[in-house]
């Protein structure tokens, strides 16, 4: 991500669980009546993370009648069926709900259509009752970040869909390189294989992150909770968690962000010495890196702005306040 006004690259990495710039809010769980007691065990253990989880008994209608009423469809069934009952009400990827399938023993969890619209989302929340996520959308396969999983950990969307084909394969290429941000008001002429990635949000704040090593989730979740007190936003507000490339694999700030809900990018070194904020840090002394906190906030911000100079919480965490 970039953070001047002539767009030019800067180098940044993002992170978050799912990999479209909308999430699955609202889901329904099919399933035969003989499986409607494995649906509500799906409920119990997933639905909290969802705006709305609803159970449909199966019949041979009812994807038909319920389409384009939730986000995302779980079939406890096998994949033919679902195959067979939703190919014919495919349109567009960017429209259409996502369908997954799970087998009654909550094996394997399979994206069938739309994985980077909510069913890879999905297919990972299941992971967390035992079933092995089957994904097989390349970015994913080849252990890559592809376009819509960036777009997500920005609190951004895809704008132009049908760009995704060119540069995701330029991301299994190794030829995309960070996205780059243009701050306007500005006018901007692109090919089909530029991908433009718009804010969700108007008005939210970035956490600049900082940490020892192996500060767990609890200590980040009450450090960022606490770093907006002086503010008029709380965590709801929060776009996204920034950090520095050399904290981004923390499992702690990782899982914090997830419990969260939010993405996190990490930004490297040269970006972070070009937004370095105004509270000295020993990290430029001891390793050259400047303070990761004030400078990711700053680099993140939709405004380069530093709201909430860096505080240290728990003597674990450090983070400031951008937008």
């Amino acid at each position: 991500m970039s953070t001047d006004n002539d767009a030019s690259e800067s180098e940044a990495h993002c992170t978050t669980p799912d990999s479209d710039g909308e999430v699955a809010d609202d889901i329904a769980v099919v399933a035969f009546e003989r499986k409607l007691d494995t649906a509500e065990d799906v409920v119990d253990g997933i639905g909290d993370r969802y705006e709305s989880i609803e159970i449909l008994e199966y019949h041979g209608d009812v994807f038909a009648e319920h389409w384009g009423d939730y986000d995302c469809f779980v079939g406890l069934m096998a994949s033919g069926i679902a195959m067979r009952k939703t190919a014919g009400l495919l349109d567009d990827k960017w429209d259409d709900p996502a369908v997954v399938v799970v087998d009654e023993a909550l094996t394997w969890a399979i994206p069938l259509t739309g994985g980077h619209h909510g069913a890879n989302q999905v297919a990972d929340d299941l992971a967390s009752m035992g079933a092995v996520p089957a994904m097989t959308t390349a970015s994913e396969a080849a252990g890559k970040q592809g376009v819509e999983e960036r777009a997500k950990a920005l609190d951004a969307h895809v704008v132009n869909g049908d760009s995704t084909v060119a540069t995701n394969l330029a991301v299994l290429d190794e030829n995309l390189g960070p996205v780059a941000r243009l701050d306007g008001p500005r006018a901007v002429l692109v090919g089909d294989d530029v991908t433009v990635l718009q804010r969700n949000s108007e008005d939210g704040v970035v956490l600049g992150t900082g940490s020892v090593s192996g500060a767990d989730k609890g200590q980040f979740l009450d450090a960022w909770d606490a770093s907006l007190d002086a503010t008029d936003y709380d965590l709801d507000d929060v776009e996204f968690v920034a950090t520095g490339a050399r904290k981004e694999g923390e499992e702690g700030l990782l899982a914090a962000a997830e419990a969260l809900g939010v993405g996190v990018v990490s930004f490297e070194k040269e970006t972070l010495e070009d937004h370095e904020g105004p509270t000295p840090s020993r990290s430029k002394e001891l390793i050259g890196w400047p303070g990761i906190a004030e400078a990711s906030a700053i680099a993140g911000g939709r405004d380069n702005e530093l709201l909430v100079e860096k505080e240290r919480y728990d003597e674990a965490v450090t983070v400031a306040v951008g937008r």
